[in-house]
């Protein structure tokens, strides 16, 4: 089979190859899905940069998440399975060979059963965009009545939690960098979108919630907005964290002017040796408001939370009730060009590569 892999860490253009390999056979308990789709998220660049964590086998196939079909069982799994339409999560998870090629095998209750009436480009938008979407809503403990920031709410997880925070009726808002990106936001179903780049955030949010703040954000980049939580947090607010641009964060004490070496660790972003790079939180405003800084990892997702997730996220898929986003679409020949676009940080939504 086709597949795209990298050997040692680094440049995307450097270490990236596309050579024929084995095609795997699938084990007990395992499926083989013949791809037609694979998801380019950040977590995959990095990992190929060496930028979160060191490259752990000798050959790494890079992607989690995929769509495709199964084309063989392993045993203990029904034959029935064959032909079934699936997406697939975890991929490349603690494994060697993820979804970056014709075909991967992995354990059965990774490969979802995909509605017919949802394109393979969108089923490979579902492993970690939707997934960590609907962890963070999960955590900030949307529903109706309360109030929830979404951080870049065009981005590929923005725009899936915006939706499942409308469907459990909290209301919205959202923060985007520029005009098409706020109807994409206002698209998936934000009450209030926010130009960060043209608006002030703080003032924006209490003049939407009359003063009170949201009760909860779900954050992509703890080190960007960590400085705006004091302008927009409600008492006993929830910060659901996913992500942040710098390697560590320092708790700042803003009633001394001094910083706590404390270290809180980001979500999937370790500092590169020697690295000294920190952002600083607002702990005095954190502390005195009883705020909750949630972190998750999607792929360390709770099997009865991802039980749930799945259960909820094919129910939406069937009934047409999900919008996706993909910003970019690659053949896996043009792997290299699909993860400088991701690196690049400029596509409103999914990049995804076509596989068949």
């Amino acid at each position: 089979m086709r597949a795209a892999y990298y050997e040692t860490n680094g440049a995307a253009r450097e270490v990236l190859r596309l050579a024929d390999v084995e095609t795997p056979l699938p084990g007990r308990g395992e499926v083989r899905v013949r791809l037609h789709t694979s998801g380019v998220n950040p977590s995959d660049v990095k990992s190929r940069a060496g930028a979160t964590r060191k490259i752990a086998f000798p050959r790494v196939i890079p992607h989690s998440d995929g769509a495709g079909e199964i084309d063989r069982v392993g045993e203990g799994v029904s034959p029935a399975r064959v032909g079934e339409r699936v997406w697939v999560w975890n991929g490349q998870w603690r494994r060697p060979f993820g979804t970056a090629a014709e075909s991967i095998v992995l354990p059965a209750a990774q490969a979802v059963p995909l509605s017919a009436n949802i394109g393979m480009d969108a089923g490979a938008c579902l492993g970690i965009p939707a997934y960590t979407g609907y962890q963070g809503v999960l955590l900030a403990g949307a529903k109706e009545g309360a109030t929830v920031l979404v951080a870049a709410g065009a981005g590929a997880v923005g725009h899936y939690a915006i939706q499942f925070a409308k469907q459990r009726k909290a209301t919205v808002i959202t923060t985007v960098s520029s005009p098409a990106k706020a109807e994409i936001a206002r698209a998936a179903g934000a009450d209030h979108v926010i130009d960060y780049k043209r608006e002030n955030v703080g003032e924006r949010v209490m003049a939407i919630t009359a003063k009170r703040g949201v009760d909860a954000v779900i954050e992509v980049d703890l080190a960007a907005n960590a400085k705006l939580l004091p302008d927009v947090l409600a008492p006993n607010g929830v910060v659901a964290i996913y992500g942040s641009g710098a390697p560590a964060v320092a708790l700042a004490s803003e009633a001394s002017g001094q910083r706590d070496d404390s270290i809180v660790p980001a979500p999937d972003t370790r500092p590169e040796p020697g690295s000294s790079a920190r952002a600083s939180i607002p702990f005095q405003f954190l502390l005195q408001n009883n705020i909750a800084l949630r972190f998750f990892l999607v792929y360390l997702m709770p099997q009865d939370v991802r039980d749930r997730a799945t259960a909820d996220i094919t129910r939406l898929l069937e009934q047409g009730e999900l919008i996706h986003n993909v910003a970019q679409s690659f053949a896996l020949s043009d792997i290299v060009a699909a993860h400088e676009a991701v690196e690049a940080g400029k596509a409103m939504g999914n990049i995804v590569l076509r596989v068949d």
